[in-house]
């Protein structure tokens, strides 16, 4: 399976690389910016699992940064850790006010926030699980396991339903056929990566009565993502 990618949004290189070395040796991928307009465009660019937000950031501070997030519906279920050297239980409530998943105080030890990050990540998975996902009329209900297209119910595999919930839960980012094997069928599962392409023709199949196969996009030299926007010609 793949690994959790964390962004860390710290104007201090040293506190950034401290955490950063910390992630990677617990198996997580980093990202990283020093300031909250870069944070913002990784955010939307990446989608990262998880952010671990600073507080007292350069002109937008890392409250309005996270204030905009939870605003925005395609950013407002990505998780966020603020890292703050603000003890005082006031700052503690504005911090969890505006959306933040969890408040560690400078100075920390890393070894906690591995554990509060896990604790998070645990939390958002197992909320994602039961939450229906819907795209403009498509609906993916992963407790009833039914797929409906503007109310009709759409027939598919079992394989093509797991393919397709991993596409919604993970909008707009290109995935390998490589990536999409570990994601849906498990890394320790043999299967050519071409059997990929079978299962989103079949998937197309499902979605074409009602307009929405256009969701499935290949991308060149990549693989294949989940986008509402028009793809670009190449």
């Amino acid at each position: 399976m793949s690994r959790n990618r964390i962004l860390i949004v710290d104007d201090e290189p040293a506190i950034r690389e401290m955490v950063a070395v910390a992630l990677e040796l617990a198996d997580f991928d980093v990202l990283e910016a020093e300031n909250a307009q870069r944070g913002h465009e990784i955010i939307v660019d990446e989608r990262p699992d998880l952010v671990l937000l600073d507080w007292m950031l350069p002109s937008v501070t890392g409250i309005e940064l996270a204030r905009r997030l939870k605003r925005d519906d395609t950013t407002n279920e990505i998780p966020i850790i603020m890292l703050t050297a603000k003890s005082e239980e006031d700052n503690k409530v504005q911090g969890l006010d505006v959306g933040a998943d969890d408040y560690i105080t400078k100075p920390f030890s890393t070894r906690e926030l591995i554990s509060r990050i896990k604790a998070v990540l645990r939390r958002a998975s197992s909320a994602a699980a039961e939450k229906a996902i819907e795209v403009e009329g498509l609906c993916l209900d992963p407790v009833s396991h039914r797929i409906s297209a503007n109310d009709e119910p759409v027939d598919m595999g079992p394989t093509e339903y797991r393919l397709l919930e991993f596409f919604m839960s993970h909008q707009e980012r290109a995935y390998s056929r490589t990536q999409l094997l570990d994601q849906v069928w498990g890394a320790n599962v043999y299967v050519e990566d071409r059997t990929i392409d079978v299962h989103i023709r079949r998937l197309r199949k499902a979605l074409a009565p009602f307009g929405f196969d256009r969701f499935i996009q290949t991308v060149r030299g990549t693989g294949y993502r989940f986008s509402v926007k028009a793809a670009k010609a190449s």
